[in-house]
C-alpha cells in the first residue's frame, strides 16, 4: 500500500508519462522521414507501457499536461528533433525521483522502467538530424562572424568615433566576408572528405555568418551614442554564444560551461585586443572621423 505522498509522486510521473506519449505521437505523425517516424512510434509505444505500470500502482487515470505537449511539440518542430527530444529527457528528475519512490512499492517494476528509460535514450540518438551533420558549418559561421567580426567593429568604434560610418562599413565588410567565409567552407569540405553536401556546409556558414552579423551591427543602424553601441554589441556577442552553447551542449550532449567558457573567451579576448589596435591607430595616426 502506497502512502499518500508516494502516490502524489507516482500520479505526477505517470502524468509526464502520458505527457510524453502524445508528444512522440504527434512528432511521428509529422516527420516525413519514414526511419525517424518509427524510432518515434516506438518511443511511443514505450511511454505509454510506462504510464499503464504506473496507473496498476496508483489505480488512476491522468490527463496529458496540454501545455508541456504544446512547448516541446513545438520546440522540435523548429529547433529540430534531436534538440527537443534531449531537452525533454534532461528535465525528467520529476520522474526519475518517482521511480526511487517506485523501489520500495515494486523493485521489479522499478527495474523494468529504468532499463527501458535507457533504451529510450539509445533510440533518440538515433535520430540523425541533418542540422546536426552541418554543425561544424555553423560554428564555422558563427566563430566568423562572433571573433572576427565583433573585433572588427571594436577597432572601428576606436578608430571613428561615428556610429552611422561604422555601420556603413560594418555591413559592407560583413556581407562581403560571408561570401568569404562561405567559399572557404565550401573548398574545406570539398576536399576534406567529409560525409557533407560542400553546396550546403557552404549555405549553412554563409547564413550563420550573415545572421550574426546583421544580429551584432544592428545597435550602430539604430543608436548614435558610442558607448551604447559597443555595449550593445558586447552584449549581443555573448547573448548568441550562450545561446548556441546551450543548443550545442543539448543536442550533442556537452558540458554547457566549458562550450560557453571557451567561446566567450576567445571572443571577447579579440574584441578587447581590436579594441586596444584601435585605439592605437586613432592616437598614431591622427584618425578624428
Amino acid at each position: 500500500m502506497l502512502s499518500q505522498a508516494v502516490k502524489d509522486k507516482v500520479l505526477k510521473a505517470q502524468k509526464n508519462e502520458i505527457s510524453e506519449y502524445v508528444i512522440y505521437k504527434n512528432l511521428a505523425s509529422a516527420v516525413n522521414v519514414k526511419e525517424r517516424s518509427e524510432i518515434l512510434e516506438t518511443i511511443a509505444s514505450e511511454e505509454l507501457k510506462h504510464y499503464e505500470l504506473f496507473k496498476s500502482v496508483t489505480g488512476e487515470d491522468v490527463e496529458p499536461d496540454r501545455f508541456k505537449v504544446v512547448i516541446y511539440t513545438t520546440i522540435s518542430r523548429i529547433l529540430g528533433l534531436n534538440f527537443g527530444l534531449k531537452l525533454m529527457e534532461n528535465g525528467e528528475e520529476l520522474a526519475q525521483d518517482a521511480y526511487a519512490k517506485l523501489e520500495n512499492a515494486s523493485p521489479e517494476m522499478h527495474s523494468i522502467i529504468k532499463d527501458e528509460k535507457k533504451h529510450e535514450h539509445e533510440l533518440i540518438s538515433l535520430i540523425n538530424e541533418e542540422r546536426l551533420k552541418y554543425i561544424s558549418s555553423i560554428v564555422a559561421g558563427l566563430n566568423g562572424a562572433l571573433v572576427g567580426f565583433t573585433g572588427i567593429l571594436a577597432g572601428f568604434t576606436l578608430a571613428t568615433r561615428n556610429a552611422n560610418i561604422i555601420g556603413a562599413i560594418g555591413l559592407g565588410t560583413g556581407l562581403t566576408a560571408s561570401i568569404s567565409m562561405a567559399t572557404s567552407e565550401y573548398l574545406s569540405t570539398k576536399h576534406g572528405g567529409a560525409d557533407r553536401v560542400p553546396l550546403k556546409a557552404s549555405i549553412y556558414t554563409g547564413i550563420a555568418y550573415i545572421a550574426t552579423v546583421l544580429f551584432l551591427i544592428f545597435p550602430y543602424l539604430v543608436f548614435t551614442n558610442i558607448r551604447m553601441c559597443i555595449t550593445f554589441v558586447t552584449f549581443n556577442a555573448i547573448l548568441v554564444i550562450f545561446i548556441f552553447s546551450f543548443y550545442t551542449s543539448v543536442a550533442r550532449g556537452l558540458v554547457l560551461r566549458k562550450i560557453f567558457v571557451e567561446m566567450m573567451c576567445l571572443t571577447l579576448g579579440i574584441t578587447a585586443v581590436s579594441f586596444f589596435i584601435g585605439l592605437i591607430i586613432r592616437h598614431a595616426l591622427g584618425v578624428k572621423i
